[in-house]
């Protein structure tokens, strides 16, 4: 599992270790697997020997960091210049290191020639607020017509937010980023992770100064098989889990049958399914059972998917109000959100998942859909304080947040491919058979978007896909990720 801390609390961490460590030796641990990512890199491209490196030398740690990195590539025969922002305020030891290891000061940005590699050491996790204007004039100089230079990013692309994955004005895009004793929150949240490229991070002995639990996380391979419900010998379907499902439309039936597919396809024993949808449905899906309302009358599940394509009419009204009457767990998805009660929502003794892309959170929080996109994490904790819910924030990188003080998760397997109509609704039904099955409401939806991610990944082979082909995909990832 990657595990992200906050500026405040890597900061302690670090200085409860070099209390025990000798002076510089974290920032030589950090300069070290610098070097090794960025000869790694160089290598790839051609060979560390002769290439030429450029090094932007902020004021800061991250500055130099970038200088003893620069120093170890420059021994091993790279051609290292190093522009430094604030001279006077660089750091002196990894200077002075820098320039007894054949490294050299470069006047500005012209006359740099063609470059290998670019090492962003501008700002670190301390900066804020986005590159201030020389900084920028300095990147836009050296990175004009070398779109084919890759650049690496010292712990955290500058100009990102650490704590919240925010980016105010300009800030480096790197094609990847060297991370040291932990990864930060910006790193695994857009917009900042957008910045941050291919991530690497550097063990410079850190662990065991960091408390439980983190502020951010993010399930891997291991984390996800662990969770999957598997059905025993003695397991009949009810036991496995019965998901309810109210959705569709006469104008949108086609949502009723993704999500009933996402369901079935996530490892429902049953479905049941109640709406206006129902012939389309059964044509689909002949196993699957339905009833032609109210939900509370079809019959026992362990959980409701209620939303993806309700519609707005009186029927659409009853059913979000029976539904979230139920005491089993209730996922409430698109056309569910605007139908709610807030109050219901708050005051539900069983759990409640709400499932909103930006402009659905943004009309739950009453703000512009632009805030939410620029201030994801903020959103998704503000979403789960306000409604006493488990929220899964949908967006490039989809977020799940609880009421309670548990770390959020991300999901690190979102693609573009998902960006098609009705993956959502095929998300619902996955995570509402999750539910159903007995997952605790933050593993059903952080499990849920993990299939989903690598769902679509694996039905588009890398070209178009479609809502039905994420579902058809789910059982073929379940396997891979069971099978490690």
């Amino acid at each position: 599992m990657r595990r992200a801390y906050s500026v405040e609390t890597v900061r302690a961490a670090e200085a409860a270790l070099m209390k025990r460590v000798p002076e510089g030796a974290l920032m030589q641990r950090a300069a070290a697997g610098l070097a090794v990512a960025c000869g790694d890199l160089l290598r790839r491209n051609g060979r560390v020997y002769g290439s030429r490196v450029l090094l932007l030398v902020g004021g800061g740690d991250n500055g130099g960091d970038a200088l003893y990195a620069g120093a170890r590539l420059a021994r091993r025969g790279a051609s290292v210049r190093a522009l430094l922002l604030t001279p006077d305020r660089a750091h002196a030891g990894g200077l002075a290191v820098f320039l007894a290891a054949g490294g050299r000061v470069a006047e500005g940005p012209d006359g740099l020639g063609a470059l290998d590699l670019v090492v962003d050491g501008i700002t670190g996790i301390g900066g804020r607020g986005g590159l201030r204007e020389d900084a920028v004039a300095l990147l836009r100089a050296v990175t004009r017509d070398r779109d084919r230079t890759p650049v690496v990013a010292v712990d955290l692309p500058s100009g990102v937010e650490a704590d919240s994955g925010e980016v105010h004005g300009e800030a480096v895009r790197a094609d990847a980023t060297v991370t040291f004793g932990t990864y930060k929150p910006g790193l695994l949240v857009d917009p900042a992770a957008e910045h941050a490229g291919a991530l690497r991070l550097v063990d410079i002995g850190l662990g065991p100064e960091l408390p439980d639990p983190p502020d951010l996380e993010a399930l891997q391979y291991a984390d996800v098989s662990a969770l999957l419900p598997v059905p025993g010998a003695s397991s009949d379907k009810y036991s496995r889990g019965v998901v309810g499902v109210a959705a569709g439309s006469e104008r949108y039936p086609g949502a009723a049958v993704l999500a009933v597919a996402g369901a079935l396809r996530g490892g429902a024993g049953a479905v049941r399914y109640v709406g206006p949808g129902a012939d389309a449905v059964i044509a689909r899906f002949p196993e699957t059972l339905v009833h032609a309302g109210p939900p509370s009358k079809a019959g026992r599940v362990q959980a409701w998917v209620i939303g993806p394509g309700l519609g707005d009419g009186r029927w659409a009204e009853e059913a979000v109000a029976d539904v979230l009457g139920a005491d089993v767990p209730v996922l409430v998805d698109a056309d569910g959100l605007r139908l709610l009660e807030p109050e219901t929502v708050r005051t539900r003794t069983a759990a409640t998942v709400l499932t909103p892309h930006a402009g659905e959170a943004a009309a739950l929080l009453g703000v512009a859909r632009e805030e939410v996109e620029a201030g994801r994490l903020a959103a998704v904790r503000e979403l789960a304080a306000r409604y006493r819910a488990t929220v899964l924030l949908k967006g490039s990188t989809t977020l799940v947040a609880e009421a309670r003080d548990t770390p959020v998760r991300v999901n690190p397997t979102g693609t573009g491919w998902l960006a098609t109509a009705g993956s959502g609704d095929v998300l619902s039904g996955l995570t509402g058979s999750l539910l159903a099955a007995g997952l605790a409401p933050r593993d059903a939806a952080s499990v849920g978007a993990y299939l989903h991610g690598l769902a679509a990944r694996h039905g588009s082979g890398g070209a178009p896909v479609s809502a039905q082909d994420v579902a058809d995909a789910v059982p073929a990832v379940w396997r891979d990720v069971r099978a490690g």
